[in-house]
């Protein structure tokens, strides 16, 4: 009997500590729990009044799109200040879309940030890219909330890992193109990261800026 019990036990603490093994938070390495929601809003500068076609090949499922999303994707008369027109006549900021995907995104490199201090580092990694204060207030705005209460976020802006997966077709093409795709998690205690460097935006021409994200759990 006694036998039968330490070997009870002795599973028990096994499958417990399989199950703290699966939860451990570590820094560098790929994610393997799913991508969550992306959303990604994409801003269009041209130099003069343009007609402009934008065409998205995601690898996953569009759940909602601003304007809508038609056939051919989306045709728009731009503004050198951004402003956006349809063919309807409707007026937008910029284009938005927003869809899952299974993609494994890539956290090799990054950052641990306290929640209390996401705010300030978005503000200046974002601007160290080249948003402009609109654009990354914009995006502070979007994604603080969800972020700011964590204990720690773990965070990567994910290169070709994200643009194969959502690739654009734009015509015109722009002359500068920049795409900051956000990948990040919730964690519970700090882990040592190899920060990332960016080579920052230089506006030339007909400039294309988009930028989004994704939770990862």
């Amino acid at each position: 009997m006694k036998k039968c019990t330490m070997l009870l036990l002795a599973l028990i603490a096994l499958a417990l500590l399989t199950v703290l093994a699966a939860c451990r938070q570590t820094g560098g390495e790929e994610d393997h729990s799913g991508a969550g929601n992306a959303k990604p809003v994409i801003y269009l500068y041209p130099e003069e009044e343009t007609e402009v076609s934008v065409q998205l090949d995601f690898q996953g499922t569009l759940t909602a799109t601003w304007p809508a999303y038609p056939d051919g994707g989306w045709q728009v008369r731009a503004l050198p200040d951004g402003t956006l027109y349809d063919e309807e006549g409707g007026s937008y900021s910029y284009l938005f879309w927003e869809g899952v995907t299974d993609r494994e995104y890539d956290f090799s490199e990054g950052f641990c940030v306290a929640g209390a201090d996401t705010g300030e580092f978005l503000r200046r990694t974002l601007s160290e890219m080249g948003l402009t204060p609109r654009e990354y207030n914009e995006f502070i705005v979007y994604w603080l909330p969800k972020m700011q209460e964590n204990p720690y976020n773990r965070i990567a802006f994910q290169r070709e890992r994200y643009t194969d997966s959502a690739q654009l077709t734009i015509t015109p093409a722009p002359d500068s193109l920049l795409r900051v795709f956000m990948a990040w998690s919730p964690i519970e205690e700090p882990v040592e990261m190899v920060p990332q460097t960016f080579q920052p935006l230089q506006r030339e021409g007909f400039t294309v800026v988009e930028w989004g994200g994704a939770e990862v759990r």
